[in-house]
């Protein structure tokens, strides 16, 4: 239960305030130019519905002075990236977004399409809508910008043989790993593709047309028909981008639309005039902020941890519109344009964006409708069929996994508001258990479980890390042997967490202190909902067992093998990932990775021990 602080206890300044849950989990995190007026607003009676469940939930509030309001975006930024707090209006992670990438740390550098998070030493280029757009505009510059787009062991494959691969031959690579190229070219390809791409287009196109002209001129007209495709293919590729602007401006656009649940965004990404790359991304509406709140959040979002280009163009102005045009500055290092488009071409790109905003967001209503009323219905039912408290708004299930009691693993997957969160499955190896004990293995994995989530229930908010948040429900895949033995955890613990046990032959679910099983009809949403669960776990445990006992059948095999160290063991594995892999590859292909006579009594090792067997 939240007390409200004394007023004169709350610093009158600018800040940053955190509301905790009992388990001291972040709930929200706010900025403030006053911290007393600002903490205040949240005890009046008249509060909107989402942020009366803040106050309701929260059961502790603390704050962080600073010395400016633009330090408390900072700040604001860092803890909302560092906890995602779950009333906290933020984008979801990008990492899903595709970028054209050029590896520039690299030796001989490389372009291909990345997801992720980004690295240090590569060069970005986007983000794009779509992986297959960003390879067909890589695929035209090649021949124009000839550098490689093939693995680092590909190319040391190739460096070794002293074969080029075919992409040489088809002049979509101009051979590095063969010695075809200097340094010198090469470093020009390279820093070609990325002005391009960088939108300095015309130039480019200009300089190859102008040598095209002067090859034509000496009568070189091979090299001239080579210019004049290589300049078909610029031209190409930037059809694809979208001309905008006359000028060669450089901005960020941010369009959005909007309805009492969620918002979604769009931003177009304009350099040189055209676009050359859109993020489109749905946000959930978890607190009550108002249009021009949600553009500023959106602003501290994309650009907390890249700087912003010269001009940003926004559909609404801000709420402190000076204080935001100052952050923008600072993050950029110099003067950035903060407004709203009036008149022009930048008015009718934010017309267009808003109406593609308009579009997805009907399209995800649509779907949203149907999968919020699903899992909803899914987890009500689940409380009644259990007669739980409150709806299990997060779940985790246990399941074992074994042949024989060979590589014993187990898994655990979380599904919170019926969807599962991957980023906090967890895999254990079981350490404790000789041979095959279901029973006893999945009572050594709640116990790792459960005591450091004990653990980490004692340090700081800050401190707390993998299993600091407890679930609402636990699932055990397994009948009463391995519920007992989990129940058994729990109450050692003095844990008051309802756990049920899920048999896969009949489908029914074993509650503990009951002899008889719960079965639950066939067309339950609740059944369905703990069968997602359950296979999910499952997956997950049989994949890990696979991976170990794929692992090790490797491991013996090429250890019987003379002149395999561990060296050439780690490169067989990186190149062909398992042993039937292995017993497919020729003898050759073997040889591209290892000398010819270790490659030949491996050959002879993996084809006589798949005769033997």
């Amino acid at each position: 239960m939240l007390i409200r602080p004394a007023p004169s206890t709350v610093p009158d300044g600018p800040g940053v305030y955190i509301f905790r849950d009992e388990h001291g989990r972040p709930l929200y995190v706010g900025k403030a130019k006053s911290l007393r007026k600002r903490t205040a607003s949240y005890f009046r009676k008249d509060l909107a519905p989402r942020t009366r469940s803040i106050v309701d939930l929260a059961d502790d509030l603390e704050w962080i002075v600073t010395d400016s309001e633009v330090a408390a975006l900072m700040l604001e930024f860092s803890l909302v990236q560092e906890h995602q707090p779950v009333f906290n209006v933020r984008l979801k992670d990008d990492k899903s977004f595709p970028y054209l990438a050029i590896t520039r740390q690299d030796e001989w550098p490389r372009a291909l399409v990345m997801r992720g998070n980004k690295r240090k030493g590569v060069e970005y280029f986007g983000p794009y809508a779509r992986a297959y757009s960003i390879r067909q505009t890589l695929d035209g510059l090649l021949r124009t910008f000839p550098i490689r787009t093939c693995t680092d062991a590909k190319f040391r494959r190739h460096e070794a043989s002293g074969r080029p691969c075919l992409l040489f031959h088809i002049e979509k690579c101009s051979g590095p790993c063969v010695g075809e190229v200097t340094h010198g070219e090469y470093d020009n390809h390279v820093d070609g593709l990325a002005t391009f791409l960088n939108g300095d287009s015309d130039m480019l196109i200009d300089d190859v047309e102008a040598a095209m002209a002067e090859a034509a001129s000496h009568q070189e007209f091979e090299k001239a028909a080579r210019l004049r495709d290589q300049a078909a293919a610029m031209r190409t590729a930037l059809e694809r981008q979208e001309l905008v602007t006359e000028t060669r401006d450089n901005l960020d656009l941010i369009a959005f639309d909007e309805d009492d649940l969620e918002f979604v965004l769009v931003v177009l990404y304009v350099r040189n005039g055209r676009v050359t790359g859109r993020k489109t991304t749905i946000v959930d509406r978890v607190e009550e902020i108002s249009s021009s709140e949600f553009v500023g959040r959106m602003l501290g979002q994309l650009y907390g941890a890249e700087p912003p280009p010269r001009e940003v163009l926004v559909p609404i102005e801000p709420d402190d519109l000076a204080l935001w045009s100052e952050w923008l500055s600072y993050r950029r290092g110099g003067p950035v344009s903060l407004r709203v488009p009036k008149r022009g071409a930048k008015r009718r790109i934010m017309e267009t964006a808003h109406a593609n905003a308009t579009e997805e967001f009907n399209r995800h209503r649509l779907k949203r409708h149907s999968d919020h009323n699903a899992r909803a219905r899914a987890l009500r039912s689940l409380q009644d069929v259990l007669g739980l408290p409150v709806p299990p708004l997060r779940i985790e299930c246990y399941d074992i996994s074994t042949i024989q009691g060979s590589h014993t693993v187990a898994s655990m997957v979380v599904f919170e508001d019926a969807l599962p969160k991957k980023s906090q499955y967890r895999r254990f190896k079981i350490r404790t258990i000789d041979g095959q004990d279901d029973f006893a293995a999945m009572e050594e994995v709640i116990r790792r479980r459960f005591t450091a989530y004990l653990a980490e229930k004692e340090l700081s908010a800050e401190e707390q890390r993998r299993f600091s948040y407890p679930p609402s429900l636990v699932v055990i895949d397994g009948g009463k042997g391995q519920l007992g033995r989990a129940v058994k955890v729990l109450d050692e613990f003095g844990l008051d967490i309802p756990a049920v046990g899920l048999a896969k032959k009949l489908e029914e679910v074993f509650v503990p202190h009951q002899s008889d099983p719960i079965v639950i009809d066939r067309g339950e949403e609740s059944l369905y909902l703990l069968q997602r669960v359950r296979d999910e776990a499952h997956r997950f445990a049989v994949s890990y067992h696979r991976q170990l006992r794929s692992r090790s059948m490797v491991d013996s095999i090429l250890d019987d093998v003379a002149g395999i160290g561990p060296g050439r063991k780690k490169a067989l594995i990186k190149h062909f990932g398992s042993v039937k892999k292995m017993r497919r590859a020729s003898q050759g292909e073997l040889a591209e990775v290892i000398p010819d006579r270790v490659a030949a009594e491996l050959f002879h090792v993996l084809h006589g021990s798949l005769a033997s067997q």
